[in-house]
Parts: C-alpha cells; sequence; structure tokens
C-alpha cells in the first residue's frame, strides 16, 4: 500500500528527505514524552508495540471513515456548512479518537506496567504519534514537501494534545478500576474519549470551513489548547503518583 503513495522518482535521497519530513516530528515529540515520565520510565517494547497499535488505528479509521463519509452524504448535502461540521466531528474526530482508544485499551489496561498515573498520559501520547507519523507519510507522499512544516507545527503537536486530555482521564479512570469505583473508571474513560473528540471536532472544523472568522478562531483555538496541553502534561508528570494510592 505505501509504495503507492511513494514520489515517482526512485532518486533514494528525495524518498528519504519526505520520510524524514512526515516521520521527524513526531519522533521529537516521542522523546519529549518520554523524557517526562521521570520516576518510573515505560520499558521500550510496550511503547513500541503502542507505535504499532496508532498505526493499526490509522488504517483501521481509513476504512471507517469512507464508511463514514458514504453515510453522511446521503443524509447532507455535501456542499453545505452542516456538512462540513458534522464531517469534522461526527467521522473524522469521532472515528480517529476512537480507534486510538480502542487500541490504548486494549495494549495497556490490563498491563502491569501500567502502574502510575502518568502512564496513562504516555500511553495514550505513544499511540497517537503512531497514528499521527503514519497519517503524516501519506500526506507527505502525497502532497509534496510544502505540507509538512505546517503538518509538523500543527497536525502532529494537534494528535499530541487530544491525547495529553484523553491520557489524564485514561491514568484516573485505571487508579479509580484499581479502587474498585467502576462507575468512577468508567466516567472517567468516557471523560476522556469526549474531551479528546470535542477538541480534534473543533479543529478540524475551523480547518475546514476556510473562512476569514473560522481562521482566525482557529489560530486562537491552538495557541489555547497547545499552551493548556503542555501545561497539563508538566504538571501531570511532577506529580506523578502510583495507581494505588490516593489521587491529589
Amino acid at each position: 500500500m505505501l509504495f503507492n503513495l511513494l514520489p515517482v522518482s526512485p532518486d533514494l535521497p528525495i524518498l528519504a528527505a519526505h520520510i524524514l519530513a512526515a516521520v521527524l516530528p513526531s519522533v521529537y515529540l516521542l522523546r519529549y514524552i518520554y523524557r517526562h515520565d521521570t520516576v518510573e520510565p515505560e520499558p521500550p517494547g510496550l511503547l513500541f508495540k503502542l507505535l504499532i497499535f496508532g498505526v493499526l488505528a490509522a488504517l483501521c479509521c481509513g476504512f471507517l471513515e469512507r464508511i463514514g463519509d458514504a453515510l453522511l452524504m446521503k443524509l447532507i448535502p455535501l456542499d453545505s456548512r452542516a456538512y462540513t461540521i458534522l464531517f469534522a466531528f461526527l467521522v473524522v474526530a469521532a472515528v480517529e479518537e476512537g480507534t486510538k482508544f480502542i487500541f490504548l485499551k486494549f495494549g495497556t489496561w490490563r498491563d502491569k506496567e501500567f502502574n502510575y498515573l502518568f502512564d496513562g498520559v504516555v500511553y495514550s501520547a505513544f499511540v497517537s504519534l503512531g497514528f499521527a507519523a503514519f497519517e503524516n507519510i501519506h500526506y507527505v507522499f502525497n502532497y509534496g514537501l510544502s505540507v509538512a512544516l505546517a503538518r509538523a507545527l500543527l497536525a502532529i503537536p494537534g494528535h499530541l494534545s487530544f491525547s495529553i486530555f484523553m491520557g489524564v482521564y485514561y491514568g484516573r479512570a485505571r487508579l479509580y478500576a484499581n479502587r474498585g469505583n467502576r462507575a468512577a473508571s468508567k466516567i472517567n474513560l468516557l471523560f476522556g474519549y469526549l474531551f479528546a473528540t470535542v477538541l480534534h471536532g473543533f479543529y478540524d472544523t475551523c480547518a475546514m470551513l476556510s473562512t476569514m472568522f473560522s481562521t482566525i478562531l482557529f489560530l486562537i483555538f491552538i495557541i489555547l489548547m497547545f499552551t493548556a496541553a503542555f501545561r497539563t502534561l508538566k504538571r501531570e508528570s511532577s506529580r506523578d503518583a502510583p495507581i494505588i494510592s490516593r489521587y491529589k
């Protein structure tokens, strides 16, 4: 499948430039996340598995989003603003965050290494950045290096930001599950998914509408979201604690 995305030129330096431009932003952010896991760093094997799960989530999304788009086009005119908004929230955001969440939970929920609150953020980020790296390869090979910088500054940190908020609630959910509070655990799982989906949907809506107002709103939104996400990351890292203890 990937060979269909390669540039026409077989020149290896060009191929390498495309791959590096697509992957390096995610690699940088993966290292950034890993360095914040200071109490008990996660084993490389588990983290690599989560990156692969992120890739698998991206592959699943390609199929599910086509189905969602086909259904939505039967209900709402393609050129309407309502279509753009519903497509952004219900097709793109809900499906992408849903598949990432499913692979996240499948890969880590019962893992013995999931024993600290900040682990939830780390796991969520690795799945999301695996997803983002694979998605970025698709964009760079299809649209060229011209999209690489914008995606490195916006789309990749966007995926990470969604995952940070999901991961915070994912860690809390595991904590409540360990305490036997299943209701609180499920609420936190749901809230983490919905929080990420709403942020993702709003991000995509502003980007897809492409009006002057939506562009200004988009710029304000990403500044606020990125600031909040990275402050949350640092706060959760500094407050990391075993999930068997009380969350503060």
